[in-house]
């Protein structure tokens, strides 16, 4: 029986605050640009702050399990 939770909760985060993807935030001309798929390292640090938050908050303190089997 496996725990799929965080497998799945990262996937989905990953997709989402994928730079330039959705959304880019800072941008390059703007705070906040959508579908503009070109990235700055500025705003691959950002993306990776707001992941890493949100994956702590899903994973430790919400503690989202799934479980298969």
């Amino acid at each position: 029986m496996g725990d799929w939770g965080p497998v799945v909760v990262a996937l989905v985060l990953f997709v989402l605050l994928t730079p330039g993807l959705l959304f880019q935030l800072p941008g390059n001309s703007r705070v906040i640009e959508f579908c503009n798929r070109k990235t700055s390292g500025l705003s691959i640090f950002v993306h990776t702050v707001i992941f890493f938050g949100l994956i702590t908050i899903f994973l430790i303190a919400v503690g989202v399990h799934i479980y298969t089997g």
